[in-house]
């Protein structure tokens, strides 16, 4: 049976890059390199690059704008959260030890259990509108930032080792 590229069904397809099925870490798994020693499963290069993604990334993560995120959205979230929480809490506890109360009409059909029921709908969409505000206004432009930063940071190491293209600035596009 002929394959696509003209090759045989048995035929070994080692190094093959271009085939999207070539799995790079599984190859060469248990295999001698012909000097008698297994081959390597990582090439070294990329090792290298990974141990510089690594050390940019943790450059950022301790960098004063990366923690200025960090607290702003602290900020916002755990308060958020503790008071989405406790009316939670508060609704499922009342609902409880007092069904009197949640019993009680207040028009019609509709009972305080009702009210405060749809409340937790209203509550849950003006948490998720005013964190969406929050994000887009104290954010988002310092985590684009930050985002910037790390691939100015990557294309710059890319550049030092040879494989980067020519320097582009941000904002700048490719001629």
């Amino acid at each position: 049976m002929k394959k696509h590229d003209r090759r045989e069904a048995g035929q070994a397809r080692t190094g093959d890059l271009e085939d999207p099925w070539y799995d790079a870490l599984a190859s060469g798994w248990g295999e001698l390199d012909g000097t008698g020693a297994p081959t390597p499963v990582v090439p070294a290069p990329a090792a290298a690059v990974e141990s510089s993604a690594a050390d940019i990334y943790r450059e950022v993560q301790q960098s004063a704008a990366f923690q200025e995120v960090r607290r702003r959205y602290r900020r916002f979230v755990v308060p958020g959260v503790a008071v989405f929480f406790t009316w939670y809490l508060t609704y499922v506890v009342t609902a409880t030890t007092a069904p009197g109360l949640m019993a009680r009409p207040v028009s019609g059909a509709v009972n305080v259990a009702m009210v405060a029921g749809l409340a937790q709908f209203l509550t849950t969409f003006l948490l998720t509108w005013a964190y969406a505000r929050h994000a887009r206004l104290r954010r988002d432009r310092a985590a684009l930032d930050l985002r910037w930063s790390v691939y100015e940071q990557k294309r710059e190491h890319e550049q030092r080792r040879g494989q980067g293209g020519p320097a582009r600035g941000r904002g700048q596009v490719a001629e």
